[in-house]
């Protein structure tokens, strides 16, 4: 019934217990996963997970927060997107999160390996015909920018794909959605400071909206503060139902479907 559709089973805090964590799925109705690839050194390993069970699927690409590993070319993610069961270019995008203090006192224009890296995993995405998976913090003006500059504008030719982990605001939604992208909501919708982001998520249209862990990390309430499990994700459909008039049931088949919508090569 419920789909995660963004996790990191591949970490150790989680693949290191991942038999407990598929009994916990299936006593929660989580039927399927997406396991997320965040850089090339991991991507065999998030592959394996999809490719031994059947309710798994991958992606491939490089997070762009991450340093000194190595850097993917184009062609690399194109190889690796022909694989079976991988269904997306990404984790991809800018992360500007506290820039200066965290990358030693660096300018905006010291981030240009960040924006030429997210380059990259756009026209890989393009050229395969998969949806990319968005992270985008404190950098949203240069995230759009970027996806317009290269040709992403929600038609035929566009890549389209999903801005993950959603936490901007209601501007930043309505210029994804206008580009074809589908908005995707995490734990962070149970958080009692997320009242700008539950707006959000009552504005999202039906077909446009995704639902997620992102595990290992933050868990919904009342789970806060603890490890994130893909068998969480229908505390995010619970809330989302709350504030959309709906059920939680439904809210599982609806993003579901979506999700099928979007990552076509699933059903393929």
């Amino acid at each position: 019934m419920y789909t995660d559709s963004h996790c990191h089973l591949n970490f150790p805090e989680l693949f290191q217990r991942l038999p407990e964590i598929r009994a916990a799925m299936a006593q929660a109705l989580v039927t399927r996963a997406l396991c997320i690839c965040t850089k090339l050194e991991d991507f065999d390993d998030v592959h394996r997970l999809a490719t031994d069970h059947d309710n798994f699927w991958a992606t491939v690409g490089v997070h762009p927060d991450n340093e000194g590993i190595h850097e993917p070319t184009f062609e690399e993610l194109v190889a690796r997107a022909a694989l079976p069961r991988v269904v997306a270019i990404g984790e991809t995008g800018l992360d500007y999160y506290q820039m200066d203090e965290r990358k030693g006192g660096r300018t905006l224009a010291d981030m240009d390996w960040q924006r030429d890296r997210f380059r990259t995993h756009i026209r890989a995405a393009r050229a395969t015909h998969l949806p990319l998976v968005i992270h985008t913090r404190s950098a949203s003006e240069d995230t759009l920018a970027i996806l317009k500059e290269e040709g992403e504008c929600g038609d035929a030719l566009s890549a389209g794909g999903v801005f993950h982990c959603f936490t901007e605001s209601m501007a930043v939604a309505r210029a994804a959605l206008d580009l074809g992208f589908y908005i995707s909501l995490s734990g962070i919708l149970t958080f009692k400071t997320a009242h700008e982001l539950r707006e959000v998520a009552q504005f999202v249209p039906d077909d446009r909206l995704l639902i997620e862990t992102d595990s290992p990390y933050l868990a919904p309430v009342p789970f806060r503060g603890k490890t994130n499990s893909p068998a969480y994700v229908p505390y995010v459909a619970q809330l989302l139902a709350q504030l959309r008039g709906s059920s939680s049931e439904a809210i599982g088949r609806l993003t579901s479907q979506n999700f099928d919508d979007l990552f076509t090569k699933v059903a393929a």
